[in-house]
């Protein structure tokens, strides 16, 4: 076979393993994780408030990813994920100012708080884990012991067993 034929036709074989999520169907590549930009959800924006100052806004948003010396009084948060085995996310929000307090806000639909982080997790087994304990919970712990205040007289009593080491001179 020419020289030539063989190395399009490898050129071409591995022009379609590129295109392809795996090879034979068996082995997936790896495909790295990106994050970029801001998460903005539902809550977050319902905490902006027209009037608010820029340093207001980037107490609640963050800093945003992009800024414009052309164009001070706009602010522009962009959010990206990629992430294997689960969807790709860009989100666009954009916070226009006037002077120093801000004057309007516009956003792609927004999640909220739950709903991104079931979004972009891969491992999830439907259960969501629990943040706080019930009052069985609660009473069945163990009750913890008073604190020592130093100068007291359990401050000054050693713990364990006390030892006699030999002195580090010899005596004269």
């Amino acid at each position: 076979m020419p020289p030539l034929l063989l190395a399009s036709l490898a050129f071409a074989g591995c022009g379609s393993l590129q295109s392809s999520d795996s090879f034979l169907g068996v082995i997936t590549p790896y495909r790295m994780e990106i994050v970029q930009g801001n998460v903005v959800t539902k809550e977050m924006a319902a905490a902006i408030k027209p009037g608010m100052t820029r340093a207001e806004v980037r107490n609640v948003l963050g800093s945003p990813l992009l800024t414009d010396i052309f164009h001070a009084d706009r602010w522009d948060y962009v959010f990206t994920i990629r992430r294997q085995g689960a969807p790709y996310q860009q989100r666009r929000v954009t916070v226009l100012f006037d002077g120093e307090g801000m004057k309007s806000f516009e956003a792609d639909e927004l999640p909220s708080e739950r709903d991104f982080v079931a979004s972009i997790d891969t491992r999830s087994t439907g259960r969501v884990p629990k943040l706080q304990l019930t009052e069985e919970q609660l009473e069945a712990l163990p009750i913890p012991a008073e604190p020592v205040v130093a100068g007291t007289a359990a401050a000054s009593a050693p713990e364990g067993p006390t030892r006699s080491y030999p002195p580090l001179e010899a005596v004269r």
